[in-house]
């Protein structure tokens, strides 16, 4: 008798733990936005990995440049004279030609861009020349430094990447932007589309989509600005009785650059 007592109590205990883990909270490590107490305020627009508001313990934006003429940057660039495979062209062809992509004329996103206007833009430059995809070798993006005090790491939360004609690709009237495209868009298209690749020249058999380029941040940039009161670029920051100011400009980015590494290294510190 006693012997049923007690296998009885514990039949009755595990059917208690069943009943209690079946209404037990979804893991917000696992999924943020599950159910539970309280719902999390999240990017979901533009963020292709959101974070949770409430666990962003600090943040700065940051806008930066991807120069693709750099030997760094080559495999983003694309290959031959033409550069038809390179990362300009492939998000070309996802607006224009697969319709993938929804691009903008201002940073935003409350203006819609036409797909004529865009190739316009992307086509002609101020005197209305046409130019060449190997001529658009600034890829431009803006995105969020976080500290994530959930996961205690560091996180790159790009927005939004922009178009932009060179100067001298614009017939020396100064910098155009041709559009913007939101980071989510981007990433998820990219990820679906192995055929757009990050060109390991040196070994052929590992190349890369661009959301796995992201990811791993394989390109170089150059930070052209930060949040900061008066919302200036870095070259704006440098006085203009300067003998080098570009040179300067690039010196002050490398710094800030360099800020943000010994931020993140002294988070470690005890």
């Amino acid at each position: 008798m006693k012997l049923y007592s007690k296998i009885f109590g514990l039949f009755s205990l595990g059917l208690s733990l069943v009943s209690i883990g079946s209404y037990a909270q979804v893991a917000t490590s696992v999924n943020p936005s599950g159910t539970g107490d309280r719902q999390f305020k999240m990017d979901t627009v533009f963020s292709a990995h959101p974070i949770r508001e409430d666990d962003k313990m600090y943040q700065i934006s940051v806008w930066r440049r991807i120069d693709l003429r750099e030997k760094y940057n080559q495999p983003l660039y694309g290959s031959g004279d033409t550069k038809n495979d390179g990362v300009i062209n492939q998000i070309y062809k996802a607006i224009v030609e697969d319709n993938a992509l929804e691009v903008f004329a201002d940073d935003k996103f409350t203006q819609p861009l036409s797909i004529s206007d865009f190739q316009s833009n992307f086509w002609l430059a101020a005197n209305g020349d046409s130019i060449f995809v190997k001529q658009l070798y600034y890829l431009d993006f803006m995105e969020d430094f976080v500290f994530d005090k959930h996961h205690s790491q560091i996180k790159f939360d790009v927005k939004y990447i922009e178009l932009v004609m060179p100067s001298q690709t614009n017939a020396n009237a100064g910098q155009k932007t041709i559009g913007y495209v939101r980071f989510k868009d981007f990433y998820f298209h990219f990820k679906d589309h192995p055929e757009a690749k990050w060109l390991i020249f040196q070994n052929t058999a590992k190349n890369l989509t661009y959301d796995q380029v992201f990811d791993q941040r394989l390109f170089r940039s150059v930070v052209r600005r930060y949040t900061n009161p008066d919302n200036a670029y870095v070259a704006d920051l440098v006085n203009s009785s300067h003998p080098n100011p570009e040179l300067q400009a690039f010196l002050n980015s490398l710094e800030f650059e360099y800020k943000l590494l010994d931020f993140e290294n002294g988070l470690w510190e005890w």
